[in-house]
């Protein structure tokens, strides 16, 4: 299959086209059904001879071509509208028939406040024009009405609040919220991205969109139906600007308190916190953490969680004895990645101890077991002894339930 995808250049489109690359090339093999030959770019450096040859020869097109923030408002009509009569029309030249999608915008609904909306306007007469298409060639079209798109490489200080406002908490610059409790309703990028691998199968998500009033719709939102005249992806979130930025100044603040939000499979959060960190400057990617350390070696704290503990790593000297403590209710992982170890626990009130002897050359976890006091002993006299150490909650120095006892 040869792929055509216009407004290559693009956020959406850059982020399409490396995907389907990755497919192309064999790197992703999570759509078997999706043989690409060849993916063509076009994009406003490219030429109207190009476009010409890549109609020709296409076996689908992404019309991700558009404009939303022009210096004149009579660009929308040129791009949004003239450039799709433009593709439209070398289709039919070469009598291509294949399934074409369009990138629409919600605003094209003209529902709600995008009542005026020249944007609105001009993706909505785009719209008309693919199922005008549809109807005298017979070719099949998916016409999606995104909402906000959001994700990674999206220009900020442009015509996106959350890459604004990524960019800037990211790198240290003022951001200014008008209004916290303004709702966006968003798409991720790779959210996006794999509806276009299910348009791209034949199957897109169908919907209509039924007007503002009608069974309490709001003329907003997509109505899931199998014969539906428009395409939508399903995985969208809203969260209010007031959220959004809370959430980014946990992110912003994780290197410091070494605290890891919540951020559970899917989740808005989970989504959004790979998006700040395409921000980063180089400065940022790599921080120091505190290494407390004495002659024995010592001991980092890695990372906490807000609900899973805390991971980190205990580095012993040579012939050196570490732990000789327990915990009423708290546990721990010890985990030897370099070296060699004793690992020794006693019950409280028991002469009985458990050993394990571990080395970083057959990796184990062991556990330290509550009321157990427990140590570990660098085995070695020459090498340095690194533990990974998880702990099942943060480590509170008010109530640090660790006591010492030798085993």
């Amino acid at each position: 299959m040869n792929i055509l995808v216009t407004g290559s250049a693009g956020f959406a489109g850059r982020n399409l086209v490396e995907n389907l690359k990755n497919i192309r090339d064999g790197k992703n093999k999570t759509r078997p059904a999706i043989s690409i030959d060849n993916i063509y770019e076009y994009d406003k450096n490219n030429t109207l001879e190009e476009l010409d040859g890549f109609c020709r020869n296409c076996d689908l097109v992404f019309n991700l071509a558009g404009v939303n923030r022009p210096k004149d408002t009579k660009e929308f009509r040129e791009v949004n509208f003239g450039f799709a009569e433009i593709l439209l029309d070398t289709l039919k030249k070469h009598g291509n028939t294949c399934p074409v999608m369009l990138s629409s915008s919600i605003q094209a609904t003209l529902a709600g406040r995008f009542g005026t909306s020249e944007y609105g306007l001009s993706k909505r007469d785009g719209e008309e024009l693919f199922f005008r298409y549809a109807e005298e060639t017979g070719a099949k079209v998916y016409v999606y009405r995104f909402p906000n798109l959001v994700g990674k490489w999206i220009r900020p200080n442009y015509n996106s609040a959350v890459g604004t406002f990524c960019n800037n908490i990211a790198n240290d610059l003022p951001i200014t919220v008008n209004d916290p409790s303004v709702v966006l309703e968003m798409l991720f990028i790779d959210d996006l991205i794999e509806e276009m691998y299910d348009a791209a199968e034949g199957h897109p998500h169908r919907a209509d969109y039924p007007a503002a009033g009608e069974n309490g719709f709001d003329g907003l939102t997509p109505l899931p139906c199998e014969n539906g005249r428009y395409c939508y992806a399903p995985v969208t979130y809203k969260a209010s600007l007031g959220e959004i930025v809370e959430l980014l100044h946990t992110f912003r603040d994780q290197p410091k308190s070494l605290v890891m939000p919540s951020i559970p499979d899917g989740s808005f959060a989970k989504k959004l916190y790979s998006m700040y960190l395409s921000y980063l400057p180089k400065e940022k990617v790599a921080f120091d953490l505190k290494m407390n350390c004495d002659d024995r070696g010592s001991f980092t704290e890695l990372l906490k969680t807000a609900d899973h503990g805390q991971f980190s790593v205990n580095i012993s000297e040579p012939g050196i004895t570490k732990g000789q403590h327990w915990h009423n209710s708290k546990w721990e992982f010890f985990i030897v990645v370099s070296g060699h170890a004793l690992i020794q626990e006693r019950r409280i009130g028991s002469d009985e101890i458990l050993e394990f002897e571990v080395s970083g050359d057959r990796i184990q976890a062991v556990h330290m077991l509550p009321g157990y006091t427990h140590n570990i002993i660098n085995l070695s006299d020459t090498e340095k002894l690194v533990t990974v150490m998880w702990a099942n909650e943060q480590f509170d120095p008010k109530r640090p339930d660790t006591f010492f006892e030798k085993v």
